[in-house]
This record gives structure tokens, C-alpha cells and sequence, in this order.
């Protein structure tokens, strides 16, 4: 009984954690591809690879257009906020 009733809590940590990490990843511009849309594309992400600018999260489809991203983060934010503005209005 006792194992039971630890693999049962052991379960819910887990759940827990997954839920938080899950909760955690929601990023701005709907969890697009931040590189993406400074090039002018919609590319949808999981938001796993991630970075976090002035408190916000910033998704990327991979590291390497995160690495893209960080060459210049700020032209690069401001570019893709120009581009999700007029694509996706509202």
C-alpha cells in the first residue's frame, strides 16, 4: 500500500512539473518563431527553445535562429513585431 501511495504522489509531482514547464514555454507572438517573423515568416513553435528579453519569452524554431536572433536582438524584436503587427492585426 505504501509504494502505491508513493508512486501515486511521485505521479502527480511529475504531472505538476510538466504542467508548470508547459506553462512556463507560452510566448509572445503565439509562440511563432521570433527569427522567423523578423524574416517575414510564420513558423510555429513548441517555444522548447526559448529566451526571455525585458520579463517576456521569446520562442525559436531551433537554436540556430535563436543564435540567428541574439546577433541582434534588438533589430531583430523590432522586425518581427513590425511583421506580426500587419500579418496578424488585432
Amino acid at each position: 500500500m505504501r509504494t502505491h501511495i508513493s508512486s501515486v504522489l511521485a505521479g502527480a509531482l511529475v504531472l505538476g512539473l510538466a504542467t508548470a514547464t508547459l506553462a512556463a514555454t507560452k510566448g509572445e507572438f503565439d509562440n511563432m518563431c521570433t527569427q522567423g517573423l523578423a524574416m517575414g515568416k510564420d513558423v510555429q513553435t513548441d517555444c522548447s527553445v526559448n529566451t526571455t528579453i525585458a520579463g517576456k519569452t521569446y520562442c525559436f524554431g531551433n537554436e540556430e535562429a535563436k543564435q540567428a536572433f541574439m546577433k541582434d536582438p534588438e533589430g531583430n524584436l523590432a522586425k518581427a513585431q513590425t511583421y506580426y503587427s500587419k500579418k496578424h492585426p488585432g
